[in-house]
């Protein structure tokens, strides 16, 4: 469920026309919806209820601090990847404690800025990393909460470049090796072992996968106890699916993976951390576009939209569907055309859609792209010089840009020219 529907004819966010804020920002921006927000991020909560737990919203997924402080504000925790999502939390009012550092390639300096900072814990994915946190903490006096991450071989049946959990994936060290390392954790200075973490990947839209990972971490919880480590806290990672077309995907709903949680691991007496991103994001925002040229080609038709493949990256990058609807409601039974949707960039790629049924539109008419929440705004780029769109925050009646849209100017003054040229 979102809180974008059809009000008299025209698309709204909330209590918010899109037109009202096209006409305020220009096109092409993005536009999210509190509400929608706020109710995933319940969803989760109340699946895991009433298992002691922590929702940690998937920063990498949208991450404009507005947002960040809107879920915060809900008692979310957060999970980053880098020392700038680390920043982010912080400029959002996350406390440290509620957020956990996860990637498989933190620098010394990311270590430094977190424990400084403070940091709920490191999810760490490698022995070279685990040796340098131990010495970063070392230095600074401290003491460095870590989970290990543990790759379980288990394939996620999705996109694969969103998986994960395969034993050829670059993420986490080899379950059957696990105890090995979590013994080298025990020896190190300056490291407290808390718990396992796990992820196997992304969008996926069945349960069985979960299902096998988290029996297979309930196993080495058992078997790690036994070898003495205080196993006290999961952390089960994320990646459930959500819907990108209205009709033929269902996705197992959070309830669903909330009773998964609790069958699996359930008994085992630990805290128990998420980490959400797509399916608390996704369906809360829209990219909204404007119609440019509806051009006739040899044997097909395009509709030429001012977003490109540099605002919304997914469907040239995973060949993603987004459902693209107009703005102003077609009449009932509207005739469709079928038109290649796609953008103004100098690459074929910059191709949204294929042969897509749309109702006839024309020269500055709306659409608007769905399920653009996740992985939109933050995979923007500025290639062939396009300003990166700006991002709107809806919440009842009211709306508020929350990234404004660069001036050329603005663009053109970051790059310098050397004195000798």
């Amino acid at each position: 469920m979102d809180h974008f529907l059809y009000r008299n004819g025209t698309l709204h966010a909330e209590d918010v026309a899109i037109t009202d804020i096209a006409a305020t920002v220009g096109t092409p921006f993005y536009v999210y919806s509190a509400a929608t927000l706020t109710r995933h991020y319940h969803l989760f909560t109340e699946a895991l209820s009433p298992l002691p737990h922590m929702v940690c919203f998937a920063i990498k997924s949208l991450s404009n601090i507005a947002v960040l402080k809107l879920i915060g504000d809900l008692g979310a925790g957060m999970d980053v990847v880098s020392g700038g999502e680390y920043r982010r939390a912080r400029a959002a009012g996350v406390p440290g404690d509620r957020i956990v550092f996860s990637g498989v390639g933190k620098t010394r300096d990311e270590m430094r800025l977190a424990l400084t900072g403070g940091i709920r814990q490191f999810n760490v994915e490698s022995e070279p990393e685990l040796r340098a946190l131990s010495e970063v903490a070392v230095s600074l006096g401290v003491v460095a909460p870590i989970t290990i991450r543990v790759n379980p071989d288990v394939d996620a049946r999705t996109h694969e470049k969103i998986a994960t959990g395969k034993k050829e994936n670059k993420f986490g060290i080899p379950i059957a090796r696990a105890s090995e390392v979590y013994a080298e954790a025990a020896r190190l200075p300056g490291i407290d072992v808390i718990g396992i973490d796990v992820h196997i990947g992304s969008q996926l839209t069945e349960l069985e996968p979960f299902e096998q990972a988290y029996l297979k971490v309930a196993d080495l919880t058992r078997q790690l106890r036994a070898e003495g480590h205080d196993i006290r806290r999961l952390d089960l990672g994320g990646g459930l699916g959500i819907p990108y077309t209205r009709s033929n995907e269902a996705p197992p709903l959070p309830m669903d993976y909330g009773a998964l949680i609790k069958r699996t691991v359930g008994d085992l007496g630990c805290e128990i951390e998420i980490e959400p991103g797509r399916l608390i994001s996704g369906n809360a925002g829209l990219l909204v576009s404007s119609v440019i040229y509806v051009k006739n080609g040899e044997g097909r038709d395009f509709l030429i939209l001012d977003a490109a493949m540099n605002d919304l990256a997914r469907p040239s990058m995973y060949g993603a569907h987004h459902d693209i609807v107009p703005v102003a409601e077609p009449p009932a039974a509207t005739p469709t055309e079928a038109f290649d949707v796609v953008g103004p960039v100098c690459e074929t790629g910059d191709t949204f859609a294929k042969a897509r049924e749309m109702p006839l539109l024309a020269e500055g008419d709306l659409v608007a792209f769905r399920s653009a929440g996740a992985y939109g705004a933050v995979m923007a780029s500025e290639y062939n010089t396009r300003p990166l769109v700006p991002e709107v925050l809806v919440r009842g009646d009211q709306f508020a840009v929350i990234r404004e849209r660069p001036s050329f100017d603005e663009i053109l003054n970051r790059d310098t020219i050397p004195s000798w040229l």
